[in-house]
C-alpha cells in the first residue's frame, strides 16, 4: 500500500477485528512496509488515541469506549428477570460501563454477585444490554472491600477503615478517589496485589458525612452488603396488588383474632386466640389458632417479588430503620394483619389437653379480620388487673382465654425442658437526628412468652403437616453443641463454682440445670451469655436433623412470612400439599431448596452481624462522651492480646489490652481461659468482678478500649523489683502455677 490508511478505515478494521488491533496486526493488514511508513503508522495511531477514538491497551489499540473480545468481569447480580449481567473492571471511558449479559452453558458454576471472571464478550444489537459474555474461567471472589474515612493529600488520599481490628490505612491514586471529599465516608476495593507499604484502593461509591444523622445503620447496610432498595419492577409488582377475593377460603372472620406486637411494630403477621375445647373427650383442654399472613397470594413463584425476597432472606432490624424483606405496599399494608380489615391468611387450629400437649392440628387457608392491634405492655397490664379502655372489653372474652392456654403450654414446656436462656434485650431509643438518648433493658411480661409459645406450636404443626404429607420443605434445624465448646462452657461454670455433669448424652435439661444453679447469683448473666456463646449457630435446610435449643424432634419456620423466606416456603408447600392453589411450591422452589437454605441461612447470619455492629457502634456513641468514667463489669472473654469485659450498666463489650494489664508479663493458659502474672502468679479468669476506666470510645468502629482498675474489689499486686539483670523465667514455676489455675480462681470466687 502507497499510503497510510484513514482514520475511519482503522476504526472499521478494528471494530471488524477487535482480535487483532496491535499495531503489528494493523501494519499487516494495510500492508504498510519499512521503517519510514511504519513510523507514520504510529504518529497516525498516536494521534487518534490523542484525539480519544482510540485507546491504547497495552500493546494493542481499540475505539474509545469499546471492550476487548475477551475481558475480566464482576458479576454485579441478577435483574427483575432473573438474568444475571456483569460489568468490565476496567473501564476508562466516559460515561456509564456497558451492560453486559452473563449467559452460562450448561455445566458452568454457578454465579455469585462480586465474582471475578475471565470472559469471551460478543457484541450484540436490539438488546437492552450491548454485550453477551461466555465463561472462559472463574476467577475468584470480588477484590477486598473497604470502608473507611477518606482523608485527601496532595497525592491522592488515604482510607482510614471503620472496620474493628483493621488499622492499616490504604493508599488512593489521584485518579482513583472518585471525586470523595476530605472526611466522607467512602466504600472503596483493592487495586492490584498486595505489596510491602500501605495497600492501594480505589472508591467504588461516596456515602457522604460519617457523623450524620442515622449514619450508623447506613454503615453496617453498606459494609454487610445488604440490599436496601428495591428495584423499580419489584415496587411495580408490590404496588399493583390489590385485596385478595374470598374465592375457596374458608370464611374465620367470626373468629375473635388479636394481634400482639412491640408498641413500635409496623407489620403485623400473626394473629392468635384461645378458646376451651367443647370436646368432652379433652376435659380442661383449650382450641389455639394461629393466623398468618398468606404472603404466598401476593408473592408468586418466580416473581420479581419473589426473587428480590430471596435474595434478601429475611428483613434486617436497626434502631433507626428496617431494612425490609418486602415493599411497604406488602410488608406495612396487604400483609399486615391491621385490626378490623379483612385479611388473607394461612391458619392452624390445634387441640391442646390440660397439660399442653398438641393432640391434633388443621391446617387451612382462610380470610380473616382482627379484632384488635395490641402491644406486649397492654395486655400484661390488662391481664394483671389494669385493662385499659382497648382490652377492657376484649379482656374476659380474649385475653383471659389466651393465659389460661399460655399455662397449660408451659406445664408441657416445663416437661419438654427447652433451653431456658434468660438474656436480657437491649433498647437504644434514638433522637430525631439518631443521636442516643438511653440504653436499657427491655421488659419481658408473659404476654411475651405467651406468643413465643404458641408460635413455636405452630412451627411445629407445620413441620409434622409437611412431613406427614411427604411434602419438601425447609426445616429449621439446631445441632448440639461441639465435644470443644462443651468443654469450653463446663472450665467457665467450674471456674464459676458450678458444675456440667460429664460422660453421658447431653440434654437441654443438663443446661438448665446449671442456668438455675446460677440463677439469682453474680454469676447469672455468664453463665447464660457463655451457655449461649456454646450453641451452634442454628441454620434452615431440606433434610431434618431436629432443633436440639427447642428440644424437638421436627421443626420449621412459618410465623413469620413478611419478614422471613424460610416461612414463605412452607407456606408454598402446604398450599401444594393441600391443593389450595396455583401458587404453591413450584418445580424450581423444590429444585433450589437446598441451594435456597444455603442462601436464606447466610443472608440471615448477615443481618446478624449487621444488627450486632449497629449495637455496638450506637453504644460507643453513647459512652464517647463518658471517657476517663469508670465502670463496674465482669470478665467475659480471655484472649491472648488482652481481656473482654462486659459491662453492667449497657451490655457493652470492651477490650482491655494485655499491654496495659499490670506491670508483669502475662501467660495465657487457652484450656483454663486464663491470664497468669508470671511474677506475682495473679490469675485473671472469665467470670471475674472487675472495676474499669473507659479510655476510648470509637463511634465509627464500635470500640471501646478499657483500663483495668481492680479485680473482686482489690488492685492487682505490683512484682518485686529484682536488683541488677531480670531473673528469667522459670517455665516449671509457669507451668506449675498454670495447672493450679482453675483452683486459685475457684477458691478466690468462693
Amino acid at each position: 500500500m502507497d499510503q497510510l490508511p484513514s482514520k475511519a478505515q482503522i476504526l472499521d478494521w478494528i471494530a471488524q477485528n477487535p482480535a487483532l488491533s496491535a499495531k503489528r496486526d494493523i501494519a499487516r493488514a494495510f500492508g504498510i512496509k519499512g521503517s519510514a511508513a511504519r513510523i507514520e503508522l504510529k504518529r497516525l495511531l498516536r494521534e487518534m488515541e490523542a484525539d480519544g477514538a482510540l485507546e491504547k491497551r497495552k500493546r494493542s489499540f481499540a475505539p474509545q469506549g469499546a471492550l476487548p473480545p475477551v475481558s475480566v468481569l464482576e458479576i454485579t447480580g441478577p435483574d427483575a428477570e432473573g438474568d444475571l449481567f456483569a460489568r468490565p473492571l476496567e473501564w476508562d471511558a466516559e460515561g456509564e460501563p456497558p451492560r453486559i449479559l452473563f449467559v452460562p452453558k450448561k455445566g458452568d458454576p454457578a454465579m455469585a454477585q462480586g465474582e471475578r471472571i475471565l470472559a469471551r464478550l460478543t457484541e450484540v444489537e436490539g438488546e437492552e444490554h450491548s454485550h453477551e459474555a461466555r465463561l472462559i474461567r472463574r476467577l475468584g471472589g470480588a477484590k477486598p472491600r473497604i470502608l473507611g474515612i477518606f482523608r485527601a493529600s496532595a497525592d491522592g488520599g488515604r482510607i482510614l477503615p471503620i472496620d474493628k481490628g483493621e488499622d492499616k490505612e490504604w493508599r488512593v491514586a489521584r485518579d482513583g478517589a472518585a471525586g470523595a471529599r476530605d472526611g466522607e465516608l467512602v466504600e472503596a476495593e483493592q487495586v492490584g496485589p498486595r505489596r510491602l507499604g500501605l495497600p492501594l484502593a480505589r472508591v467504588t461509591s461516596r456515602l457522604g458525612d460519617p457523623a450524620g444523622p442515622r449514619a450508623v445503620s447506613l454503615i453496617a447496610i453498606h459494609q454487610h452488603g445488604i440490599p436496601d432498595s428495591f428495584p423499580d419492577a419489584v415496587l411495580a409488582e408490590a404496588e399493583a396488588a390489590g385485596p385478595a377475593p374470598m374465592g375457596e377460603r374458608e370464611d374465620l372472620r367470626h373468629l375473635p383474632f388479636v394481634t400482639i406486637d412491640p408498641v413500635d411494630a409496623r407489620d403485623r403477621d400473626d394473629a392468635v386466640l384461645a378458646e376451651l375445647d367443647p370436646d368432652p373427650q379433652n376435659p380442661g383442654g383449650h382450641v389455639v389458632w394461629v393466623a398468618i399472613a398468606d404472603v404466598a397470594h401476593y408473592v408468586r413463584p418466580g416473581s420479581a417479588l419473589d426473587r428480590e425476597a430471596r435474595e434478601r432472606g429475611n428483613s434486617t432490624y436497626f434502631p433507626d430503620r428496617v431494612v425490609p424483606m418486602l415493599p411497604d405496599a406488602l410488608s406495612g399494608d396487604l400483609c399486615s394483619l391491621h385490626e378490623e380489615v379483612d385479611r388473607p391468611c394461612m391458619a392452624v387450629r390445634m387441640r391442646l389437653s390440660a397439660q399442653g400437649e398438641k393432640i391434633s392440628h388443621r391446617f387451612t387457608r382462610g380470610m380473616m379480620r382482627s379484632r384488635a392491634s395490641l402491644n406486649y405492655a397492654q395486655v400484661q397490664k390488662a391481664q394483671d388487673g389494669q385493662p385499659d379502655e382497648a382490652t377492657a372489653p376484649l379482656l374476659e372474652t380474649i385475653i383471659r382465654p389466651l393465659y389460661e392456654a399460655y399455662r397449660a403450654l408451659k406445664h408441657a414446656r416445663a416437661v419438654r425442658q427447652p433451653l431456658d436462656l434468660d438474656l436480657p434485650e437491649r433498647r437504644i431509643e434514638l433522637s430525631e437526628d439518631g443521636r442516643v438518648l438511653s440504653v436499657a433493658f427491655r421488659e419481658r411480661f408473659d404476654a411475651h412468652r405467651l406468643i413465643e409459645e404458641f408460635m413455636v406450636l405452630a412451627n411445629v404443626a407445620a413441620a409434622e403437616e409437611l412431613t406427614r404429607l411427604r411434602r419438601p420443605l425447609l426445616f429449621r434445624v439446631h445441632e448440639e453443641p461441639s465435644p470443644d465448646k462443651l468443654e469450653a462452657l463446663r472450665e467457665v461454670a467450674e471456674a464459676s463454682g458450678f458444675t456440667l455433669a460429664k460422660g453421658q448424652v447431653l440434654k437441654t435439661a443438663h443446661l438448665n440445670r446449671l442456668l438455675a444453679q446460677a440463677e439469682g447469683t453474680e454469676f447469672d448473666e455468664l453463665l447464660n451469655i457463655t451457655t449461649l456463646r456454646s450453641m451452634t449457630q442454628a441454620y434452615y435446610h431440606a433434610e431434618n436433623f431436629g432443633h436440639f435449643g427447642l428440644a424437638l424432634r421436627s421443626y420449621a419456620h412459618f410465623t413469620s412470612p413478611i419478614r422471613r423466606y424460610s416461612d414463605l416456603i412452607v407456606h408454598r408447600a402446604l398450599i401444594l400439599a393441600h391443593g389450595w392453589g396455583d401458587d404453591g411450591l413450584s418445580a424450581q422452589d423444590i429444585e433450589m431448596l437446598e441451594e435456597t437454605a444455603k442462601q436464606i441461612s447466610d443472608t440471615e447470619r448477615r443481618s446478624m452481624a449487621a444488627e450486632r455492629d449497629t449495637t455496638d457502634r450506637y453504644l460507643a456513641s453513647w459512652l464517647s462522651d463518658r471517657v476517663g468514667a469508670e465502670f463496674a463489669g465482669r470478665i467475659s472473654g480471655v484472649q491472648r492480646f488482652g481481656l473482654f469485659v462486659k459491662l453492667d450498666e449497657s451490655g457493652a463489650d470492651g477490650l482491655i489490652p494485655i499491654r496495659s494489664v499490670g506491670r508483669e508479663f502475662f501467660h495465657f493458659d487457652p484450656e483454663s481461659q486464663t491470664l497468669m502474672g508470671a511474677d506475682t502468679g495473679t490469675v485473671l479468669g472469665i467470670g471475674q468482678r472487675v472495676t474499669v476506666r473507659l479510655a476510648e470510645a470509637v463511634p465509627l468502629t464500635g470500640g471501646l478500649t478499657l483500663e483495668l482498675l481492680t479485680v473482686e474489689d482489690r488492685g492487682l499486686p505490683t512484682p518485686k523489683r529484682r536488683r541488677g539483670r531480670s531473673a528469667p523465667r522459670k517455665p516449671a514455676r509457669d507451668a506449675a502455677r498454670a495447672g493450679k489455675a482453675k483452683r486459685r480462681v475457684l477458691r478466690t470466687r468462693r
